[in-house]
């Protein structure tokens, strides 16, 4: 493993040392956490299915004096993951914490309108996509021996009815399960396993929605303590600090990054 003990700038970063995983890194959340793990030290190990926006964040990145590699693939394909993770470990040596960041969601309709392929996207991006990077990256972090610390993306719609799509609610529903699952059965074995609880961001599917349907974006913000969107790189800062030592007594847990609104929920 790496022995690199600063971040692209020079200093002492929070994830010095530390090879990371990103997904869903070509845009929006997982770019921006992308750039922020390589400031903060990490060798980053960058996955989304669009190659050239991917290969260009990752010489965006090594030419701040960053180190990262663009593996193109689609997380909802379990070899294109485990190609991924093997990438790391042949690149970088390992494999110490991972932003299980990609997602897929479409503009509201009912569900009985719903197309079968909506549904079964949403489900194979959103919770196939998840089980996939966590059932390639544990076995890496196990053999090390050094434990290591994962972050899957959830949403405000995990835990509540947003008037998200039907599809998103329960997959995002599903990832916070498999979240405390997975961080109850390997927490005694040195892996930390958490899940970041977003609002509405202004990320590159968020703004789309908003283009085709303006009212949309004073209907995300009005539950919120916050009203505004969150940036990408708000978000991308808390999977950071659960990435790193500093969170090291969190594990099983469904952290809120959104504007407050988990404070003013009437169910949950």
């Amino acid at each position: 493993m790496s022995q690199h003990n600063t971040g692209a700038d020079g200093r002492q970063g929070l994830l010095a040392g530390r090879v990371a995983m990103i997904t869903g890194a070509s845009s929006g959340i997982g770019a921006a956490a992308g750039r922020l793990f390589a400031a903060e030290g990490a060798a980053v190990v960058l996955m989304a299915r669009r190659t050239e926006k991917l290969s260009a964040l990752a010489e965006e990145i090594t030419e701040r004096g960053g180190r990262a590699l663009a593996v193109p693939g689609d997380v909802a394909v379990s070899d294109d993951v485990r190609r991924v993770v093997e990438a790391a470990a042949a690149h970088f040596g390992g494999l110490d914490c991972a932003f299980n960041n990609a997602g897929y969601a479409t503009l509201e309709s009912s569900l009985h309108e719903t197309a079968d392929e909506v549904y079964e996207r949403t489900m194979d991006v959103n919770v196939r996509g998840t089980w996939n990077c966590l059932k390639h990256q544990l076995p890496v972090m196990l053999d090390s021996g050094r434990g290591g610390s994962i972050v899957n993306t959830s949403s405000t719609a995990g835990r509540y009815a947003t008037g998200a799509s039907v599809p998103y609610v329960a997959a995002k529903h599903a990832v916070l399960g498999m979240t405390r699952a997975a961080a109850s059965e390997y927490g005694e074995r040195g892996i930390r396993v958490n899940a970041l609880v977003v609002g509405t961001t202004r990320s590159e599917m968020i703004e789309e929605a908003v283009r085709q349907m303006p009212v949309l974006e004073q209907a995300f913000i009005a539950p919120q303590i916050q009203k505004r969107m969150a940036e990408p790189a708000e978000i991308a800062e808390a999977a950071a600090w659960l990435c790193s030592d500093r969170a090291s007594f969190v594990t099983g847990t469904a952290m809120p990054v959104d504007g407050g609104i988990s404070a003013q929920a009437k169910s949950g």
